[in-house]
């Protein structure tokens, strides 16, 4: 498992496992199998409704709590509200901290996002969260941050897959010293990512699935990604790419994938609140 140093010195496992859209009462099971499959590095939400459910997975594991690594987030309603949120979070994974903890959006219509980054701040200096972060911030929320607080976010978690790898972001990221996570990473299924020429012949060079190639362009690409599945041979399969590099020419192709907005499949940062 490669990992990554953010920029508060701490560093995270760059495979993970995301738990979007798990049903809450199927979580523990495919948390319980994703931890058995090898992953270390999980990903939930207060919004997802299945933190209880992660937290059971975790304590029923027996895995040591310093191999692993946890992410939840703080929901746009609570940004006002973010110490009592993160406690709640906290109260149903089990746990007396979170590795990452991280404002869901902007929400740039309520304009509470700074204040709730300093609430952040004040809970990591509290032990409460190891490294602070942000999701689906666009460059003005970015910049807006560094210039009214004296604290970097350790990442930015953005939709990203190949139609849609906001390069503007991602390249402001990079040259702040944010890391990059990727969501959405395969694209949700939305457009045939996978029966792409550029993608299918890479998998063919290499004897590997396409999802494989994939997620292997987002780590050679420098970013953390955690794929989604509910099935363990899937689990399986998206962890086993370690063994295999893609070439310079097959990381450019799939790169040129990139369609801009017409290529996100989900909610635009700047409407969401």
């Amino acid at each position: 498992m490669d990992s990554i140093t953010l920029n508060d010195g701490t560093t995270i496992p760059q495979l993970g496992f995301g738990v979007f859209k798990v049903d809450p009462a199927q979580t523990e099971r495919i948390v319980s199998e994703a931890l058995e499959v090898g992953y270390r590095h999980i990903d939930t939400a207060a919004i997802y409704g299945n933190e209880e459910g992660v937290g059971r997975a975790i304590a029923a594991s027996g895995i040591p709590r310093d191999e692993l690594y946890v992410t939840t987030k703080l929901w746009n309603d609570r940004q006002g509200d973010a110490p009592a949120a993160l406690r709640e979070s906290l109260d149903k994974l089990g746990l007396e901290r979170v590795n990452l903890y991280l404002i869901h959006w902007p929400a740039p219509a309520n304009d509470r996002y700074v204040d709730a980054w300093r609430s952040l701040i004040e809970l990591r200096d509290q032990g409460l969260t190891t490294s602070i972060g942000v999701a689906n911030f666009l460059v003005p929320h970015l910049e807006r941050l560094l210039a009214e607080t004296d604290v970097a976010p350790a990442v930015d978690q953005i939709e990203l897959h190949p139609a849609h790898q906001q390069p503007e972001t991602a390249e402001f990221a990079r040259e702040h010293g944010i890391a990059v996570e990727s969501w959405g990473p395969l694209g949700q299924a939305k457009y045939p990512l996978l029966e792409l020429p550029e993608v299918t012949a890479a998998a063919a060079a290499h004897g590997r699935t396409p999802a494989q190639v994939i997620i292997r362009w987002h780590l050679q690409s420098g970013y953390i990604v955690f794929p989604k599945t509910n099935h363990r041979e899937r689990m399986v399969e998206n962890f086993d790419v370690f063994d295999f590099e893609l070439t310079d020419a097959e990381l450019a192709a799939i790169t040129a994938l990139e369609r801009g907005g017409a290529g996100r499949v989900s909610s635009d940062p700047n409407t969401v609140s």
